[in-house]
């Protein structure tokens, strides 16, 4: 292959461009030309064939991610590795499930929070599958992808910073505020660090889950949306500082600081077991720096 097209070609942004572009296209290629009409033809009821297409769209989102970057890098996807599956799955739903949990607890205590009722009329599986996929595209292109390839070229610092800023694309979801962009930089900064801290996708997606099924679950609203269904018909009042107002439960202080607090540990965690690192770019220019001091 010619230099200066390989050089192009395994340019990072390039293999972000490439993974992001090739990925997806198969996803919504196989998605509407394939499960849809597949099973929208054996179930007319779309509350069970959904579910089966959402399932169908994971398995072509992980498949094709984890083929064309064996392809591409010719490496083992550690991103995608099981080894430690069982644990990050668990754990990373039960922390993000928690993390919502403990804010609903101290509302509950101030008086912001008041169960209405208990019921699974207002929420489905077609409702929980819609999350899975929609956290797995999130979770598996900006960390398993962007930042692992930023990671790997700027280094972690500037990774999380990239992070960061790329999770303030939800200010575009309805109801949002100037506080819940600073919500986003730190969902953005912890979400990052559980990437870097395990370098798999497995702990920030099923954290991911937890976060975003805890939500409607506990009856708030989830990042704006307010028809993602409900478990506990409930009744928030109080400062919206607190409640999180119209944004959700998720854009309280006290689940921003929660939250914070477990990208701060792990950052620290990170830091103290050398996973914190120079990206290739710094690595090559102090090479050079090198040469040209001993010249």
């Amino acid at each position: 292959m010619n230099p200066s097209i390989k050089k192009i070609l395994y340019f990072p942004i390039t293999k972000i461009l490439i993974g992001i572009g090739l990925c997806f296209s198969l996803f919504v290629a196989i998605q509407n030309f394939v499960s849809k009409p597949f099973f929208y033809y054996l179930f007319p009821d779309k509350s069970i064939a959904d579910p089966m297409i959402h399932c169908v769209s994971v398995l072509v989102l992980l498949f094709g991610y984890y083929y064309l970057f064996r392809f591409y890098d010719k490496r083992k996807i550690t991103e995608l590795s099981l080894k430690y599956l069982h644990n990050e799955m668990f754990g990373g739903f039960i922390l993000g499930f928690l993390a919502i949990t403990f804010t609903i607890f101290l509302l509950y205590i101030l008086g912001y929070y008041e169960v209405l009722d208990i019921t699974t009329e207002h929420y489905s599986l077609r409702l929980f599958c819609l999350l899975i996929v929609a956290a797995l595209i999130e979770d598996l292109f900006t960390r398993g992808l962007i930042i692992r390839v930023c990671e790997n070229w700027l280094g972690t610092n500037l990774a999380i910073v990239v992070g960061m800023l790329l999770e303030t694309w939800h200010m575009f979801n309805p109801n949002a505020n100037l506080f819940s962009l600073f919500t986003d930089l730190v969902w953005g900064f912890t979400m990052a660090m559980l990437f870097i801290y395990t370098k798999r996708i497995w702990l920030p997606f099923f954290f991911h889950l937890g976060w975003n099924f805890a939500q409607p679950f506990y009856g708030s609203n989830l990042t704006g949306l307010s028809d993602m269904g409900s478990i506990i018909q409930s009744k928030f009042s109080g400062p919206q500082l607190f409640t999180g107002g119209l944004v959700g439960v998720e854009n309280s202080i006290f689940t921003v600081i929660t939250l914070l607090s477990i990208g701060i540990i792990l950052y620290y965690l990170s830091k103290k077991e050398g996973k914190i690192v120079k990206g290739s770019i710094w690595n090559k220019n102090l090479k050079e720096n090198f040469i040209e001091d001993e010249n």
